[in-house]
């Protein structure tokens, strides 16, 4: 991480951490701890669908909710960003609802795409500057995310080979197997474990 000339040490009182120059994967960083404090119960960043769009962060909520976060570090980021083609034609995008992350005072909402929030490096810590609208994700953006999530549980099935996906979420049965029925002392039993994804009223 470089630094601008500023006063005082990390540890001082007049050290200004928002003169801090983060990188984009620093930032990236943020913005996956961010969609988990936004009770996101899964994230992925970085990862490609087949629009061609590539979101930075994107994380889903109940009932599918998705929330997209864009890193831009300079001015000239989020002017390019804007002339994708997922964002001259916003129904093909991610995200029902769908944020910039900036260092504070990059992008002024109003010069937003209809609809989108703002998130600003402020410190240590990230701030909601302006809120998104909650409805932004079409029909085509939901088969996108899709898309998405098949894409990357391909690269998961890959990376477990020979074991399929199916065989490594049971190894939990496998494991109470090999202890004579039971799980062996710490682990939970799968059926036991917090997914609010299971629950019921989802599907309503």
């Amino acid at each position: 991480m470089s630094l601008r000339p500023c006063k005082g040490l990390p540890n001082s009182p007049l050290f200004d951490y928002n003169l801090v120059i983060m990188t984009h994967a620093q930032m990236v960083d943020k913005a996956v701890r961010w969609l988990r404090h936004y009770r996101c119960g899964v994230v992925l960043s970085e990862q490609a669908c087949a629009s061609g769009e590539m979101p930075d962060a994107i994380g889903w909520k109940r009932a599918s909710h998705s929330v997209l976060v864009e890193c831009k570090v300079t001015r000239a980021d989020f002017l390019v960003d804007r002339a994708k083609p997922f964002r001259l034609e916003p129904e093909q995008g991610v995200g029902t609802e769908r944020f910039y992350l900036t260092p504070a005072g990059l992008v002024k909402p109003e010069e937003l795409p209809e609809g989108w929030g703002l998130l600003e490096i402020r410190g240590r810590g990230v701030e909601m500057v302006h809120a998104s609208a909650k409805n932004l994700r079409s029909a085509a953006g939901f088969r996108c995310e899709m898309n998405l999530l098949l894409a990357s549980l391909r690269r998961v099935e890959v990376r477990i080979e020979p074991q399929s996906i199916t065989d490594f979420l049971k190894w939990k049965n496998r494991m109470a197997e090999y202890n004579r029925g039971t799980l062996p002392q710490g682990l939970t039993a799968a059926e036991d474990e917090g997914n609010v994804f299971l629950e019921p009223d989802l599907m309503q």
